[in-house]
């Protein structure tokens, strides 16, 4: 599919959810819904009530980032309720291709997230069990913080993977995304970008959504992984 653009509603007015949603609904192909439990991450943001809310209000799909211990009981309830794509945390789950698998039956596509310090080489036969990798460029938890140039290694090495097993796998980055970092963001192998500030501090949140699109469909014309 390309360039895809996840704006993520952790930086929205979280008071006019609906309206934040419709900023971003002429750009964007996806709405990404941060969901944080306050075990797993030092943060509380919202959960299953507040996400199928969303769904019945929004025009874009919706991309959950399940930040939450025990993924393998709580995270089939989102691909139920609707949730187009739902990503779980490696170092949370305990059996991730049995709730890979789930997930998919649920009808969303199967995401596996990691953290910036975690490798992704132990995984990759996991690979044909998924549709998206998600590399934290950020520690999971809040909105806001600086981007770390130090995934982006990860993320080549992530999207080689992708390229020799010759999977139909996303790979998505999250954190610190705005129009100084997704160009390097899209060098490296990413193809799904999820921004925050960058996106909702603006005062065109759909025209910040679309100079992003531009940015990396430009530095994805030149990178390595692009046949």
């Amino acid at each position: 599919m390309g360039v895809q653009i996840s704006p993520s509603i952790l930086s929205a007015d979280w008071t006019n959810l609906a309206g934040e949603v419709a900023r971003i609904a002429p750009t964007a192909d996806w709405v990404h819904v941060d969901v944080m439990d306050n075990h797993f991450v030092p943060n509380l943001t919202l959960g299953l009530p507040v996400v199928e809310a969303i769904l019945k209000s929004s025009p874009l799909p919706v991309d959950c980032h399940l930040m939450i211990a025990d993924p393998d009981r709580w995270a089939p309830a989102y691909a139920e309720a609707g949730a187009a794509s739902v990503t779980f945390h490696v170092e949370a789950v305990h059996a991730p291709i049995r709730l890979a698998r789930a997930l998919r039956s649920a009808g969303a596509r199967a995401g596996m997230a990691l953290k910036p310090a975690t490798p992704v080489e132990p995984y990759a036969d996991l690979l044909p069990e998924l549709d998206m990798l998600l590399l934290m460029t950020v520690e999971p938890g809040f909105g806001g913080q600086a981007f770390l140039d130090v995934v982006l290694p990860k993320v080549r090495r992530a999207r080689q993977l992708v390229r020799d097993g010759q999977h139909r796998i996303w790979v998505q980055v999250d954190g610190g995304v705005d129009a100084d970092t997704i160009g390097r963001c899209a060098e490296a192998g990413a193809d799904v970008f999820v921004a925050g500030s960058a996106v909702y501090g603006a005062d065109d949140a759909a025209g910040a959504v679309r100079a992003l699109r531009e940015a990396a469909e430009l530095a994805t014309q030149s990178s390595w992984w692009v046949s």
